[in-house]
Order: structure tokens, then C-alpha cells, then sequence
């Protein structure tokens, strides 16, 4: 079910209410007009101020004419990263606002290509523009394709599927975010030899799989004396992330290195534990309350991060453009990849 982030877009009529006065004196404040006593002045600022009210942006949205609609079809589960882009969202609240928009959350399972594509059938025709945290199979491309016939403005986030007519992805390059985390496990692993595990949510989300196929590149040209295990799949879940690992851990003595591709962290963190095995090298990927927590501890030796309130911001920012039938600033969109330690933990 959808859950509505922002409140409904204040008008100078609002302000006016709230200030006790008349819509002309407040315009009369905002024109900087004589004929307002000071006490007045100051209780119409006074007004504007708590609600973070911005008339110019306001009037222009005003002036298109009519409210937008956006959803974001995000993970459902317990995800550290997407929690946190959800929550930047919630706090754009007074900008969406002034811009007369709305954000709402649709959680669904987009480790299931029948669920994720029903999910975004079910929105067609009730929505100005869709950001998706996309899995890369024909029905969800097929529904992507569905939605922007139907002139909805569609954005893949975190997680492409560029063979679709998706109209932006909003996001890092997974490849060299991948190819990162190959140099930064290799490195570390120093002149031991032995293997690399991997663990990710699935190969069929983009992000994931190209993550995996930077890492086997740098791995395969860089690192010849490291041979890296076949890819685990625990759908970015901690007990299941936990018990694939384990049962590898108990059955190959010489794991060196370990990519964590995607979240299921915690689980990860705890196989590596349980079996008496911190000298392994961790690598993931992002900065939340538990990596940075592991990276103090030393269990894991570093993240890949990427920022989840530029990736709100940015997608929220592509979709309106879109919709205005602006052009994107993509410099301004880019997403960074930064590698967070111990010793340089933001």
C-alpha cells in the first residue's frame, strides 16, 4: 500500500490563515509594499519561516497549472540503504511541497520479476513519474515499457534496466564500483593466495551483476593467485546471507577475501564471526549504522559508498524535470563513488 511522504502544498491563503491576516497583506510582505505595521511583518515571516515556504517556486508551480504525482518502487525488508533514501524523501517534505509534488512509497519484492512487474502495472495511469529499484528480466522491462507508453515518465534507481525505454537511471556505474572492490580485496589479501567469495542479493537485479562482473575482471587480470568462488545469493538477507556463507566458510579453509555485493550484512559480518574467520578481507558496500559499527570493529576493512540523499534528491529532481519537459542537469545528477574506511569514516 502507498504511503503519502508529503503534506498537502501550502498557498498564500495558508499563510495568510496561519498569520492571522489578509491575503493582500501578505502580499503586501512579500512585495515589500508599505502600509504593514512591523508586529505584522514580523508575524507573516514569522509564518513563512516554520513552513519553509518558498511563494516564488510556489507561484510558478501554481502557474503549470496542477499537482504531480510520483511513486517510488522500493524494497520491502529491512534494507539499511533504501531505509535511508526513504528517509531522505520524507525529509524533502516542505520542498515537494512548494513544488506542489507528492511522494509515495510502494514497497514490493523486487527479487520476484512477477510481483515487481505486477507492482508497476498496478500504478499505470495514477502517476506523473515512477523511480523503480529494478530487477533486469523481460516482465519488469515490459512493464517499464508499459508505463512510459502510457506517458508516465519512468526512472530506474539504484538498479538499471537499460534495455528498457526507461527515460533516466538515477545511480552509480556498478561496473566500476565492482572493479573498486577488486582492487581494494586484492590489495588488502596482500601476497597471501586462496580464494574470494561472493556473496549478493541476486544476479538478476543490474546493479548486482555488473558489481560482480567489474570484481571478476580486476580479480581475473590483477590477482591470478586469488581464485574466486562461485557467487552465493542470499536476496539481501541477513539470515539467508548468513547461512550461505557459513556452510562455504565450513567448506573451503582458505577463504582470504569477501565481497559483499549488495546489503544482507549483518548476516555476512556474523557467518564470518561465528566461524573464528576476521582475518578474512570484507569489502561491501555503503555506509549505514552496522557498517560503520563494523568498520570500527575492524571486521570489515572497507565500503563502497554511495550517497542515498543525492540519489533521492537526484531522482526526485530527474522525474520533475521530466515531467516540466526540462532538460536534466546530468553533472548536477552523477552519483560518486567514494571508499569509506576506518580512518576516514564520514
Amino acid at each position: 500500500m502507498a504511503e503519502t511522504l508529503t503534506a498537502t502544498a501550502l498557498t498564500l491563503k495558508d499563510i495568510a490563515r496561519e498569520a492571522g491576516v489578509s491575503l493582500a497583506t501578505v502580499d503586501r510582505v512579500l512585495h515589500n509594499r508599505p502600509g504593514v505595521r512591523p508586529d505584522t511583518v514580523r508575524r507573516v515571516q514569522a509564518a513563512i519561516e516554520r513552513n519553509s515556504f518558498q511563494p516564488h517556486v510556489a507561484a510558478a508551480e501554481l502557474a503549470r497549472g496542477r499537482a504531480r504525482r510520483f511513486a517510488f518502487v522500493m524494497p520491502s525488508g529491512p534494507n539499511p540503504f533504501m531505509q535511508q533514501i526513504e528517509a531522505y524523501l520524507g525529509e524533502m517534505s516542505a520542498w515537494l511541497s512548494a513544488r506542489r509534488l507528492s511522494v509515495e512509497m510502494v514497497a514490493t519484492d523486487v527479487f520476484d520479476p512477477s510481483v515487481l512487474a505486477a507492482s508497476l502495472e498496478a500504478l499505470s495511469g495514477d502517476y506523473d513519474g515512477v523511480a523503480v529499484v529494478a530487477l533486469d528480466h523481460p516482465s519488469v522491462r515490459a512493464a517499464i515499457n508499459d508505463l512510459v507508453d502510457a506517458g508516465t515518465k519512468v526512472v530506474t534507481l539504484v538498479s538499471d534496466v537499460p534495455s528498457s525505454r526507461r527515460h533516466h537511471y538515477v545511480g552509480i556505474d556498478n561496473i566500476a564500483a565492482g572493479r573498486t572492490a577488486g582492487a581494494l580485496v586484492g590489495r588488502l589479501v596482500g601476497q597471501r593466495s586462496g580464494k574470494v567469495a561472493i556473496v549478493a542479493g541476486s544476479q538478476g537485479l543490474r546493479d548486482h551483476a555488473e558489481r560482480i562482473f567489474g570484481f571478476n575482471q580486476v580479480m581475473a587480470s590483477e590477482f591470478p593467485d586469488l581464485s574466486v568462488l562461485p557467487v552465493l545469493e542470499g536476496r539481501d538477507e541477513d539470515d539467508r546471507s548468513e547461512q550461505v556463507l557459513a556452510r562455504l566458510l565450513g567448506r573451503h579453509a582458505d577463504i582470504v577475501g569477501l565481497y559483499n555485493v549488495g546489503a544482507g550484512t549483518q548476516g555476512v559480518a556474523k557467518a564470518l564471526s561465528d566461524a573464528g574467520r576476521i582475518d578474512v578481507v570484507f569489502v561491501g558496500h555503503d555506509v549505514t549504522v552496522l557498517t560503520r559499527r563494523l568498520l570500527l570493529q575492524g571486521v570489515m576493512d572497507a565500503a563502497i559508498s554511495q550517497n542515498p540523499g543525492h540519489e533521492a534528491r537526484a531522482a526526485v529532481r530527474v522525474l520533475l524535470a521530466l515531467a516540466r519537459g526540462e532538460p536534466i542537469l546530468r553533472e548536477q545528477e552523477k552519483i560518486r563513488i567514494d571508499i569509506v574506511m576506518r580512518d576516514n569514516l564520514p
